[in-house]
């Protein structure tokens, strides 16, 4: 079987570089659907991009590298995108947008807008050998109990990362990238719980608390979540991709600033009242009680026997929480991998491999990794965006 491009990957990227592809083109993968992680993402709805997003947004041994495909397809040509299809959407807080009935909408979408550029899917099919004999690439697929040669001018990795392997992830596109000599960097999961031993937080689990949490020089004002094995809530998630191991989290559980004041002024209305009663009005009460085992902080005695000493050492340690996990829960939970193929081998304007001619890499494969709140489904469209349209200059 002969085409001009064979993409690797239905998912986000692959299906829209699918779409922006002229020629034939197929699209494999071993999934029974395509799509699967658009369909189960944001609850269902699908934070499928970001009115926020910019490069700053982004994790890379190289931060300029995605500059050149997000400043050519921006969030709002996505969303032009989604209009179009009569797909009804809404914006909620900081920037993240999401369907407001199904994500199945967006891969409906995505698979009409590949049938209209003419792209063939082909799912439950096994990869089991790929190769460029000189002239083009040649792929041995295996689909309904049949082998198939396949023989592309082009060959797209768009399999992904490694997080959530339930769903079929294996980092194969670091596999076939290595063959063709180029170059991964370590990977890690990102945007993924914490953990820590031996159940601290287990009384605690469920509650959950806006908070300012900090990790290798990022911080993040968003929820953090109790979990019966640690730490989760957008909060986390963002700051687990700056996080090292062995590093404290940096915890701030008054991120305006205003406690002090507020405790001052319920001192002198509200000073015969506990410390913990009080502390409980702007805080979870099973947090409030909690808090001198998890923190070591005394709060014994009424309000107003704290003196502004004491109370400015109170919400000192309030705001400076620092707490080590013991790890995170891999990418069992994760919702990208950090780090991937290294983009010293990919020109950013194309997203095609600099030593091998026809070969791009898009999406979570690659070493761009984004926020929390539809960044990383926008650097999906915006690679396969340019892979695409790379590809169809290459083909006229």
């Amino acid at each position: 079987m002969q085409v001009d491009t064979l993409i690797l990957g239905a998912g986000a990227a692959g299906m829209m570089c699918a779409a922006h592809c002229t020629g034939s083109t197929l699209v494999i993968d071993h999934a029974r659907a395509p799509g699967e992680k658009v369909r189960i993402s944001g609850g269902g709805r699908c934070n499928f991009t970001n009115i926020h997003t910019e490069p700053e947004n982004f994790l890379s041994a190289n931060p300029h590298f995605c500059k050149s495909a997000l400043g050519r397809y921006s969030p709002w040509e996505f969303v032009a995108l989604v209009e179009a299809h009569g797909i009804k959407w809404h914006e909620k807080t900081l920037g993240q947008l999401f369907c407001d009935v199904t994500a199945k909408d967006i891969v409906a979408m995505l698979r009409a807008e590949m049938t209209r550029a003419g792209a063939d899917l082909w799912l439950q099919t096994q990869l089991s050998e790929i190769s460029h004999d000189g002239s083009a690439f040649r792929a041995s697929v295996t689909r309904d109990g049949k082998t198939h040669e396949v023989r592309a001018r082009n060959l797209v990795l768009a399999t992904g990362g490694k997080s959530i392997p339930k769903m079929g992830a294996t980092g194969l596109a670091y596999d076939i990238a290595r063959q063709f000599g180029l170059a991964v960097t370590p990977t890690r999961a990102g945007l993924v719980p914490f953990t820590f031993p031996e159940g601290r937080f287990a009384e605690l689990s469920g509650t959950a608390l806006p908070c300012r949490a900090t990790a290798g020089g990022a911080s993040f004002d968003e929820a953090m979540l109790f979990t019966h094995r640690g730490l989760s809530g957008p909060a986390m998630l963002q700051v687990s991709s700056y996080w090292s191991e062995g590093h404290p989290i940096t915890v701030d559980l008054d991120p305006e600033g205003s406690l002090f004041e507020t405790l001052r002024e319920q001192r002198a209305t509200s000073g015969r009242h506990k410390l913990t009663t009080e502390l409980a009005r702007h805080f979870p009460a099973r947090l409030v009680a909690a808090l001198p085992q998890q923190t070591g902080l005394p709060l014994a005695g009424n309000l107003a026997d704290q003196s502004d000493t004491a109370l400015s050492l109170l919400v000192d340690s309030l705001r400076n929480w620092q707490i080590t996990p013991g790890g995170t829960e891999g990418y069992r939970t994760a919702e990208v991998t950090l780090g991937g193929i290294d983009t010293d081998g990919i020109t950013s304007k194309t997203l095609e491999a600099r030593d091998v001619p026809g070969l791009y890499v898009i999406g979570e494969a690659i070493d761009v990794t984004g926020w929390l709140g539809g960044y990383n489904f926008q650097w999906a469209w915006a690679s396969g965006v340019a892979a695409g349209r790379a590809i169809t200059a290459r083909l006229s």
